[in-house]
């Protein structure tokens, strides 16, 4: 980690190392001025503070976050609205609180130049005071999920249309990770190399692993830091020694109650692969503006947030995305089936949405964890999301299922969501200006 930050100062200058947790814009102090449009934001959002435009707003508190796990179709929400409302959302991400970095975020973002005014109160405190389950960092997954909420009228068999109004960095900084037995070049069980590469190719490097000790600040798992700066021209840029790329925020997480699993760490509610239900399904696609379609499953709908992303690419090779809190509103809106408002599709599948086009999505096994198994097939994905794409054209569009066929193969792209949450994921392209 060391290596890392000197690269950093190396590429920047110490100088705009440090400074760079400023970059959202100079003279601008915690939580004040207004949002400025596009997904970004004015200053550090601490709880409570700076812009909250929707009509409910959710903290993310530590006895009301599950740390790990999503919500069972019996949890008890800690929110209520009505169909058609907004609500906006504090989220915090898991990068600078896990236990590998040491569970404490004042000190660890110390280390790499932020000051303590700059670290959000609700990520101290969840780190600090999170006592709902026991965590065990080799078996929970990572995430700090904030909900459930419950929509008034949203009953098995609807579907829940989630519009991304806005999403907006509470930090001017995001985390990258790469952990041990994890991402697209991991070391696999007994040190076991995957088919296709070589030991020498697996990241982090064999040598560095360190998990034997049990200890995870010891596992050589590693975090780069990554600064946000602000472009002559406004935007948002993370950058890395000899790189730098546009921010696109997103939460990698939302979903709905899927199973009726007991317990607040019963596996099948594990954070970490996505199901029907959606979770943790890491769509770059799904920023402002998107809309976002799932079945629904519980009484309420009993949606969640989590997982917020600063930039991901798709596949997210690494393991993690650029991960940084975010502040995110949405309309929440129930559709019945038989009425106007969602996609056929959605109705037993997740379906996604932007203004330009429609994306169906192809999961590798999405109720796997309740079988007490786990598919990572890519080409499982792949086939569910053509089969999508084509109950989609032919039901909602009206065309021949074989003349959508050939459309799908000449002029839809199909691009890979991620690779690194045990249920991979597909999803297809189709640009609304070609019907």
């Amino acid at each position: 980690m060391d290596k890392i930050k000197d690269a950093l100062v190396a590429a920047l200058g110490r100088r705009t190392l440090i400074t760079a947790v400023a970059a959202l814009g100079a003279g601008v102090t915690a939580g004040s001025g207004p949002a400025i449009a596009g997904g970004r934001s004015a200053g550090i959002l601490q709880p409570g503070k700076g812009p909250i435009d929707g009509k409910h707003y959710l903290r993310s508190r530590p006895d009301e976050v599950r740390w790990g796990y999503v919500p069972s179709t019996g949890s008890a929400p800690v929110l209520r609205m009505r169909s058609g409302e907004t609500v906006t959302v504090d989220t915090v991400s898991h990068e600078g609180i896990l236990e590998d970095q040491g569970r404490d975020p004042v000190e660890w973002f110390r280390r790499q130049g932020v000051n303590r005014d700059s670290v959000l109160t609700d990520a101290i405190a969840i780190a600090r005071d999170y006592d709902r389950t026991t965590r065990n960092f080799d078996v929970d997954g990572p995430h700090v999920v904030t909900g459930p909420i419950h929509v008034d009228g949203a009953a098995p068999g609807d579907v829940l249309k989630i519009e991304v109004l806005s999403a907006l960095p509470r930090v001017p900084y995001g985390v990258i990770s790469s952990r041990h037995g994890k991402g697209a070049l991991p070391r696999l069980a007994g040190g076991a190399v995957p088919a296709g590469i070589t030991e020498a190719d697996i990241m982090p490097p064999v040598e560095s692993d360190g998990r034997a000790t049990g200890d995870p600040r010891r596992y050589g798992n590693v975090s780069v830091f990554t600064p946000v700066r602000t472009t002559r021209k406004g935007a948002l840029t993370g950058v890395l020694p000899g790189a730098a790329f546009p921010l696109n925020p997103f939460m990698g997480m939302m979903g709905v109650a899927f199973t009726d699993a007991p317990g607040l760490t019963d596996p099948a509610l594990n954070s970490i692969p996505p199901t029907l239900g959606g979770g943790n399904i890491d769509i770059n696609l799904l920023g402002r503006g998107a809309t976002f379609y799932l079945p629904v499953f519980a009484e309420g709908a009993l949606f969640y947030v989590g997982d917020p992303h600063m930039a991901m690419g798709n596949g997210e090779v690494a393991l993690t995305a650029m991960e940084g809190s975010l502040r995110a509103t949405y309309r929440l809106t129930v559709v019945k089936r038989g009425r106007k408002g969602a996609p056929s599709v959605a109705f037993g599948y997740p379906f996604a949405e932007t203004p330009d086009a429609w994306v169906p999505i192809g999961l590798s096994d999405p109720d796997g964890s309740l079988g007490g198994g786990q598919g990572t097939d890519l080409d499982v994905a792949m086939r569910r999301a053509v089969v999508n794409a084509l109950d989609f054209l032919e039901h909602d569009l009206g065309m021949h299922r074989a003349i959508a066929y050939a459309y799908l193969s000449a002029a839809a792209d199909f691009q890979v969501s991620q690779v690194v949450d045990r249920t991979v994921g597909v999803h297809a392209v189709i640009p609304k200006d070609h019907f």
